[in-house]
C-alpha cells in the first residue's frame, strides 16, 4: 500500500438512515466522481446534485457530490463525498463502484493519518478526533473540542519554544565564545525551567483528577452487609439491577453500571459487603470492593441508621480513611427507621432513605463532578500524552544539577530529552529546528 493509492470508506454509521456519506480521497478522487456522476467538471466546495451511474450505465442512485481540492481539505489530498440516500444496500454499492474504478477500501484511521502526513492536523487532534466520535458525555465533547481547536497544541509549542530558548544558548555556551551571550542567560533559563515545572506538574494533576471524564467518571459503592448498597444502585438507575435480600453476602461480586448525573456520564460499582468472609468465594467478592475503591473518583460509603455502630463499620471507617485522597461521600441510609447510630462517629455526611428520595446524594455526587470538568486546566486525554508529559519533566527535573554545576553538556542532552518528548505529544521534533533558533538570533559570523 502506499500513499499515492485513491482509498474510500463509508463515513457514516452502519444502518439504514435519511443520509450516508461515501468519502474519496487521493489524486483519483475527482476522475472516479466524475466517471459515476457522468459530469465534466466538479466546482470545489459546491453541493451538485447528480444521478450515480454504475459500471453498466444504469442509475443506481441520486446523491449530492462535494468536491474538497487539496490542499483545502480534510486530508490535504483531493477529496469527493457522496451524500447519498441512507442504506446499507445503497451505500455498498456506491462503494463498489468506486473501487472498480481504482480505489480501495481505507484501513481503520487512514483518512486522519494522511490529514497528519499531509499537515493538516497533528496528533493531539487526531486522537480528539477518535474519541470525539465515542464521546458519550457534554464534558467529554467539550474538552475534546478544545484540543481540537488546538488547545494543547498551542500549550505544547509555547514549552517547546522555551526548551528551544535553552538548547540554543547552552549549544552556543559551549561551542562559541561567551561574550556573545546575555549576562543574565543562565538566570533566564532558571525562570523558564520553574515556569514549565510548575505548568508540567498542574497539567499532569488537573489530567489526574479528571481522568474519568471521556470514559466516565467511577464512584464506588460502600458499606457493610444490608446497609443498603444494591437498593441505591437500583434507585440511581430507576431499575432493579441488583439483587436486593435480608440475607447478608447476597451481592458477591462488584456489579458495574452507567448513569448520566447533570452532564457527567459516571460508572457506578456496586459493591460487596465489607466484613470477615464466611467463604472463599464472598472473601473474593470483598477483595474486589477493595480494590473498586482504590481506582474509583468518588466513594459513597453507606451506614445504617437504623442499626449500632459495630466492629464492620469501623472496619469501613479506617478504610475510607486509607483513602482520603478522594472524594467520599458519608451515607446514613435507612433514616425512615429509628436511629440507633452513633452520628458523632460521621463527619459531614448525608441523611436519607433509599426507600424514598436519594437527590441529596445526587445533587452531592454533581456538584463534585462540576469542580473535575469545569475548570480551564489543560487536560491530557491519553496514556500517551500523560506518559510524554511524565518524561518531559523527569528530565527538565534532572536538568537543574548540571545546570548549577556548569556541565553544560549533560544540561543540553536532558533538554534534548525533554524537547523530544513534549515534541512527541503533536509532532516529533526535528533538531533543524533548534538550528533555525540558533543561527536566526545569534551574530555568529564575526
Amino acid at each position: 500500500m502506499t500513499d499515492d493509492e485513491t482509498i474510500v470508506a463509508i463515513a457514516t454509521a452502519n444502518g439504514i438512515g435519511s443520509i450516508s456519506i461515501i468519502r474519496v480521497s487521493g489524486k483519483d478522487a475527482l476522475p472516479i466522481a466524475l466517471k459515476l456522476s457522468k459530469k465534466k467538471d466538479l466546482q470545489p466546495r459546491l453541493a451538485t446534485l447528480s444521478s450515480i451511474y454504475n459500471s453498466k450505465n444504469e442509475v443506481i442512485d441520486e446523491a449530492l457530490l462535494i468536491y474538497f481540492k487539496n490542499p483545502f481539505s480534510f486530508t490535504g489530498e483531493d477529496i469527493v463525498e457522496f451524500q447519498c440516500h441512507g442504506g446499507i444496500a445503497i451505500s455498498n454499492i456506491i462503494m463498489s463502484e468506486v473501487i472498480k474504478y481504482g480505489a480501495r477500501v481505507a484501513q481503520p484511521g487512514e483518512f486522519s493519518k494522511r490529514a497528519f502526513i499531509n499537515g493538516k492536523i497533528d496528533l493531539t487532534k487526531a486522537e480528539a478526533i477518535a474519541k470525539i466520535i465515542e464521546a458519550r458525555s457534554e464534558d467529554a465533547v467539550k474538552l475534546l473540542a478544545r484540543q481540537l481547536k488546538g488547545e494543547l497544541t498551542d500549550f505544547v509549542n509555547d514549552i517547546r519554544e522555551d526548551l528551544l530558548f535553552m538548547l540554543a544558548y547552552t549549544e552556543v555556551s559551549i561551542d562559541y565564545a561567551e561574550d556573545d551571550l546575555p549576562d543574565d542567560i543562565f538566570e533566564q533559563i532558571e525562570n523558564k525551567l520553574d515556569k514549565i515545572k510548575i505548568k508540567l506538574n498542574d497539567t499532569l494533576n488537573a489530567s489526574k483528577r479528571r481522568e474519568g471524564l471521556i470514559e466516565g467518571f467511577k464512584v464506588a459503592i460502600v458499606g457493610k452487609p444490608n446497609v443498603g448498597k444494591s437498593s441505591l444502585l437500583n434507585k440511581l438507575l430507576n431499575f432493579d439491577r441488583a439483587i436486593i435480600s435480608d440475607i447478608a453476602g447476597t451481592t458477591r461480586d462488584t456489579i458495574e453500571e452507567s448513569v448520566k448525573i447533570g452532564t457527567h456520564i459516571i460508572k457506578i460499582v456496586d459493591t460487596a459487603g465489607i466484613r470477615e468472609a464466611s467463604d472463599v468465594i464472598e472473601q473474593i467478592g470483598i477483595e474486589k470492593s477493595i480494590e473498586a475503591i482504590n481506582e474509583a473518583d468518588i466513594v459513597i460509603s453507606l451506614f445504617d441508621n437504623s442499626k449500632e455502630l459495630d466492629a464492620e463499620d469501623e472496619k469501613i471507617l479506617k478504610l475510607l480513611k486509607e483513602n482520603d485522597d478522594k472524594e467520599i461521600i458519608k451515607v446514613l441510609n435507612k433514616t425512615d427507621l429509628e436511629s440507633k447510630f452513633d452520628k458523632t462517629k460521621l463527619d459531614d455526611f448525608i441523611e436519607l432513605s433509599t426507600k424514598q428520595t436519594i437527590n441529596p446524594l445526587v445533587f452531592k455526587v454533581e456538584s463534585l463532578l462540576d469542580l473535575n470538568t469545569h475548570s480551564d486546566d489543560m487536560t491530557l486525554i491519553s496514556t500517551r500524552q500523560v506518559d510524554s508529559v511524565e518524561q518531559t519533566l523527569f528530565h527538565i527535573n534532572e536538568s537543574s544539577m548540571p545546570l548549577q554545576t556548569g556541565e553544560l553538556e549533560f544540561f543540553a542532552h536532558h533538554i534534548t530529552e525533554a524537547l523530544e518528548n513534549i515534541s512527541n505529544i503533536t509532532r516529533p521534533y526535528e533538531n533543524d529546528q533548534m538550528l533555525d533558533v540558533m543561527f536566526g538570533s545569534f551574530c555568529l559570523g564575526k
